[in-house]
C-alpha cells in the first residue's frame, strides 16, 4: 500500500481533487471527522493529513512514500527527498520586496525580515552579500514599514498586499508551485507504485 502525506486545508483539497481524478479516490476523506489517517484498500492508497510545513519531513524519514508540498518550504527545509512531478497550482514566487524609494546601504549588513531564513541565507549568500536574518512569523510586509528591516523575503501571490503598503517587490529569488515528492528508498521498493500515480496524474493534469 502506497502512504500518501496529504496537506491540510485548502491546498490538500486541491491535491485530493487532483488524485480522486487520477483514480486514487477515497470517499471516506470526505467525510465530517476528526480522524487524521484514512484507507482505500481498494486503491491501495492510505492518506495521512499532515500540516503543509511537516509533509516533507514525513516524506524524507519515511513516515510516508509521497507527498504534496509548495516549493517555497521544499526550499526552506532542504528535505532530502525525490521531487516528482510539478503539479501547476499553489502558483506564486519567493521575492525580495521593500519599501519603495529604499536605498540600500552596502556598508554594513543587510536586515532581512521572513519566514525562510535558510532561503534567504542561501540567497544572499551566493551574491556575497552579509545579511542579519530576523525570523517572524507574522505580517513580514510590517518589518520595512516600521524600520525594523530593510527588506523582506516573502511569498508574492498578486502582490496587491505590497501596494498597498508601498512596498514593491525587488528580485524574484524562485517561482514556487505544489511539487509531488518522494522518499528515496520508496522510489527503490515501491518504484511500479509510485511510477503508476505519477503517470495518473500527469494524465489528470
Amino acid at each position: 500500500m502506497l502512504s500518501v502525506a496529504l496537506p491540510k486545508g485548502r491546498l490538500g483539497n486541491k491535491v485530493y481533487k487532483l488524485l480522486e481524478a487520477a483514480g486514487y479516490a477515497c470517499p471516506e476523506l470526505l467525510e465530517d471527522s476528526r480522524k487524521l489517517i484514512f484507507t482505500s484498500e481498494e486503491n491501495g492508497v492510505k492518506y495521512a493529513l499532515v500540516k503543509p510545513s511537516d509533509v516533507a519531513i514525513y516524506v524524507e524519514y519515511g513516515a510516508a512514500d509521497i507527498g504534496v508540498v509548495g516549493k517555497d518550504i521544499l526550499l526552506e527545509s532542504g528535505a532530502d527527498v525525490y521531487e516528482l512531478l510539478d503539479l501547476g497550482f499553489g502558483k506564486c514566487d519567493l521575492c525580495v520586496a521593500a519599501k519603495n524609494g529604499f536605498g540600500e546601504d552596502r556598508t554594513r549588513a543587510l536586515r532581512v525580515a521572513t519566514k525562510f531564513p535558510h532561503v534567504a541565507e542561501a540567497y544572499y549568500r551566493a551574491k556575497n552579500r552579509e545579511i542579519e536574518t530576523i525570523k517572524l512569523f507574522g505580517s513580514i510586509e510590517l518589518a520595512p514599514i516600521l524600520g525594523l528591516s530593510d527588506v523582506i523575503v516573502d511569498i508574492v501571490e498578486t502582490g496587491k498586499t505590497l501596494i498597498e503598503n508601498d512596498l514593491s517587490v525587488r528580485e524574484t529569488i524562485a517561482p514556487v508551485s505544489a511539487r509531488l515528492i518522494a522518499n528515496k528508498s520508496a522510489c527503490k521498493f515501491k518504484d511500479a507504485e509510485i511510477e503508476r500515480i505519477v503517470r495518473e496524474m500527469e494524465k489528470a493534469i
